[in-house]
């Protein structure tokens, strides 16, 4: 027999999976508001004008082939850093963050997974609850135990900050904490400037690991704004590890460009931190792609082009806010029976709306509106030519 013949049919992924689902669904009707990428009001998800230019400039320049290092191209994870950290705070720990140029977010987290497995061997992870379904598959499959943290209260539709504080004062030293670093995902409740200088302090103190995952900057506030957690926690000395996807933030969805930063104590730290997250890559994908980091640092080198892409990112977050605004004012000039004002307080792409598992398959299949079981929604999928039919959906679901 086949060693081949052992293998059993794994259950589907609960996103991507539903998007197999929505591609299957014969009917000109439907709408999908659980894959996580952004869409226009025309409900395409656009390549960047700021993108499209450096791609042209990349296509004729006569550059080379080569592999690039382990850890990616230096000036990646300079301009990289910049855009995370802030330039003066990058300055004043050059030397001590290690920066590695990964396929995507996903690549970066396991990475980062990968190395804390061949450095320290099988660890606790903690994960908010709720969190990305990915992060648990990520971390298990790198050989972490799962445990979780209080965040959400469904109730008040906001972060649970008495438990969420009380649970991570109870982390022990020597675990990791992964921490959503802006845009909750699927929440959209984020944390503010205040409960993140605790945050750190109760890290410093208790001694445990934080992981943020940085997947949606510029999505929230601003890049900087957006940038508060990562920042306090590396200002006030705590070490830290930064998974900074850009498939959001530039729309590079397919090229899969992320950075992995690990802030360390000092530069001998960071020596050795770096041999060993070189080793994790190299038994696992050898070195990164370049195509998407090159665009990445081409737009943030020049200053034309930075200023520009933030034009572009800022348009994106407005017609996300824009979406929010106009889905709560259609919902209730409907009638729907249950409140969804705070949908305008959350951040980011997705939200929890609170709808069950029954009513989520009650609108995937007599109304076409696929999303995820949870009941968290992509909000950037909800257009003008799709708002009435999914408010009529939900009025008649809910009442």
């Amino acid at each position: 027999m086949s060693l081949l013949h052992a293998a059993t049919q794994a259950p589907a992924d609960p996103i991507l999976g539903l998007t197999v689902k929505f591609r299957e669904d014969a009917r000109e009707n439907k709408v999908n508001l659980g894959v996580g990428v952004f869409v226009d009001e025309n409900g395409t998800t656009p390549v960047l004008p700021s993108v499209i230019a450096v791609e042209k400039q990349l296509a004729e320049a006569s550059g080379s082939k080569s592999y690039l290092p382990m850890t990616g191209s230096p000036a990646f994870a300079a301009a990289t850093q910049k855009l995370c950290f802030g330039q003066p705070l990058a300055s004043e720990l050059d030397g001590r963050i290690v920066t590695a140029q990964t396929p995507g977010g996903t690549g970066a987290l396991r990475v980062a997974g990968d190395f804390l497995t061949r450095t320290a061997g099988p660890l606790a992870t903690w994960l908010s609850n709720p969190t990305w379904a990915n992060h648990k598959g990520i971390f298990t499959t790198a050989g972490h135990t799962l445990e979780s943290y209080s965040y959400f209260d469904p109730e008040a539709n906001d972060v649970d900050r008495d438990a969420l504080f009380a649970d991570l004062k109870n982390i022990p030293a020597g675990q990791l904490v992964v921490l959503h670093a802006c845009c909750h995902n699927p929440t959209g409740a984020d944390l503010n400037a205040d409960d993140w200088t605790q945050v750190a302090s109760i890290a410093s103190e208790k001694g445990w690991l934080p992981l943020l995952d940085f997947a949606y900057q510029g999505f929230g506030k601003n890049p900087d704004a957006d940038a508060v957690g990562v920042r306090t926690l590396a200002e006030a000395g705590v070490p830290l590890i930064v998974c900074q996807s850009f498939s959001k933030n530039f729309g590079l969805y397919q090229d899969r460009v992320a950075a992995l930063h690990i802030v360390c104590a000092d530069g001998d730290e960071a020596k050795r931190v770096k041999s060993q997250v070189e080793l994790c890559i190299r038994t696992n994908y050898s070195n990164p792609p370049a195509h998407g980091g090159a665009i990445v640092t081409s737009i943030l080198t020049n200053p034309e082009l930075a200023d520009q892409w933030d034009k572009e990112l800022a348009a994106m977050r407005d017609r996300i806010k824009k979406t929010r605004a106009d889905f709560v004012d259609s919902l209730k000039l409907a009638g729907v029976s249950r409140h969804f004002d705070f949908l305008m307080d959350q951040n980011g792409m997705f939200s929890f709306t609170g709808i069950t598992v029954e009513q989520v398959t009650r609108l995937r299949e007599e109304f076409a509106i696929y999303m995820v079981d949870s009941g968290r929604i992509n909000v950037a999928g909800i257009t003008p030519s799709n708002i009435a039919q999914v408010t009529h959906a939900i009025k008649t679901v809910l009442g």
